[in-house]
């Protein structure tokens, strides 16, 4: 059996394991992600990408940023919620547009060649057959068309889904609700004028969602809300989901060359903790819920663009002691939330109990407001995530700590830019604002060069007066409205790397391959 050293084990090379794969080796991580499958599957997916993580994929520079200058006011798109339409998803101008449309197989190839241009090894077609965790690392065994190798890793991320292995083998605990609900899903040929048309359809005994592939084919998911299945692992034949679809529908559906046929139900997963020692879950391995609302997958990125920098941190020392937690502290509450929003909305979806209008679905999602219209925003922003908050870090918050800053227009020593082209190298930035001459571009404290960045900015109305601390995700880490002392502050965040710590970085990965150097 080979043997590998390296920083950071991946298992699994979907987009999530992917993502976090492009933003370790970006910082200089030695990274290795173990796949199972030979190569990207085709199979439809999820293709909707939600406002909040596109607005953090655009500051770490997967997405366009917005040309200078910016553009004023808002851009609205239309989406549902519990089958309901009508909801306006809003996002500011200067941000990415509120609802990204891509498919999962393309995001997975564009996060696989960042991370392989940025160092990462991906290999495909290897099994995980074994994990030995101890206080000083782990070691992953993987058996591949070659023999077994052994990874020997400070840590392991388990990427792999909702049977993860990675999860299985740390004996992490997982909180489970049973199926009520039967789905099945699948791409067909129609025949004739019975096939569903585009768009959601309700019935006394479930649902059908239809919409027309490039193809010409018909991609079909259908629900029977009265009860689960049997047995999921069955094989789907086309039969079955003829029988079914035309049952739901009320009228007879006739089908031809099938692909990708599957069941799926309403089982729910979380993960107790999301970190256990030098064992961490990301996606489907920490929580599983019904794919309505096209929630999943963002989700499962915004949990990689959490750890990402987290753990490329602690990898290269310049992590403060404890900043590691904050992973599971700020992505388990909002797995947690978004698995109560799915229940809501599974109950909602069940025959005769899908509201009738938008308000009295505020009012029965538990966003009601008495201004329908305040209601209606509030269900947006959190099926949008950009409602999000976290727990604040500094012994004495500000009303700023844990918001997310919105992207806006500075004027730096430089020259004009703004917050998403400046947070592009991964860095954490200190922006200190006051007129050119009066000091206050002093450089990062000490040994922290590779991790922090400082600028100079004029002073931006109703933002605060003299400093502000950004995480590299977008999220404000402190603020303050006097020329106070900026060591403490950044402290609680970053540790200066040491000589040895330092060495060891430096050999772990090319710096002309890394996009981000710390």
């Amino acid at each position: 059996m080979a043997y590998v050293r390296t920083d950071v084990v991946i298992v699994g090379g979907g987009p999530v394991g992917l993502l976090l794969a492009a933003e370790l080796a970006a910082y200089g991580v030695r990274t290795v992600v173990l796949e199972e499958r030979a190569e990207v599957s085709e199979r439809p997916r999820a293709t909707t990408l939600h406002a909040r993580t596109g607005q953090i994929l655009a500051r770490r520079g997967y997405l366009p940023a917005p040309r200078l200058p910016l553009s004023d006011g808002t851009v609205s798109t239309r989406f549902h919620f519990a089958g309901v339409w009508g909801l306006e998803l809003t996002a500011p101008a200067t941000e990415p547009d509120p609802l990204f449309k891509q498919p999962q197989a393309d995001l997975e190839r564009l996060f696989g060649q960042r991370a392989r241009a940025a160092g990462a090894q991906v290999l495909r077609r290897y099994r995980v057959t074994g994990l030995d965790r101890r206080e000083s690392g782990v070691t992953v065994t993987a058996e591949h068309p070659g023999g077994r190798t052994a990874y020997e890793a400070a840590y392991v991320v388990g990427a792999d889904g909702a049977r993860s292995t990675v999860r299985t083998l740390s004996e992490i605990p997982s909180d489970t609700s049973p199926p009520s609900m039967a789905a099945m899903v699948g791409v067909v040929r129609c025949d004739g004028a019975g096939a569903p048309e585009p768009g959601w359809h309700q019935t006394p005994r479930g649902w059908v969602v239809s919409k027309r592939t490039p193809g010409g084919r018909w991609h079909l998911r259908v629900v029977d809300s009265s009860k689960a299945h049997a047995d999921h692992t069955l094989p789907l034949g086309l039969e079955e989901f003829r029988r079914e679809t035309s049952r739901i529908m009320g009228r007879e559906i006739g089908m031809g060359e099938p692909r990708w046929l599957s069941r799926f139900s309403d089982f729910s997963r979380l993960a107790r903790t999301y970190r256990s020692g030098r064992t961490l879950l990301v996606g489907d391995a920490a929580h599983l819920h019904f794919p309505v609302g096209a929630q999943g997958l963002s989700t499962g990125l915004l949990d990689a663009l959490n750890l990402g920098w987290k753990l490329a941190f602690t990898v290269r020392g310049a992590a403060a002691p404890g900043l590691l937690d904050t992973y599971d502290g700020e992505r388990r509450p909002a797995a947690m939330r978004l698995l109560d929003q799915i229940r809501t909305q599974v109950d909602l979806m069940r025959p005769g109990r899908t509201p009738a209008s938008l308000e009295a679905l505020t009012a029965a999602a538990g966003v009601a407001d008495t201004d329908a219209g305040l209601g209606l925003e509030r269900l947006a922003l959190m099926v949008s995530g950009q409602d999000t908050v976290l727990p604040p870090r500094s012994g004495h918050p500000s009303s700023w700590e844990g918001r997310f800053l919105g992207n806006r227009e500075l004027t730096t020593d430089d020259g004009p830019t703004d917050v998403i082209r400046l947070l592009r190298d991964g860095r954490m930035l200190l922006m200190r604002f006051g007129p050119a001459g009066t000091g206050c571009a002093s450089g990062p404290p000490h040994g922290l060069r590779h991790a922090l960045r400082v600028v100079r900015a004029m002073p931006v109305a109703g933002w605060p007066r003299a400093a502000l601390l950004l995480r590299p995700d977008g999220y404000v880490a402190w603020t303050s409205d006097t020329a106070a002392d900026l060591g403490r502050p950044v402290f609680e965040w970053l540790a200066p790397e040491t000589r040895t710590q330092a060495r060891l970085s430096a050999g772990s990965a090319s710096s002309e391959s890394a996009r981000t150097s710390l």
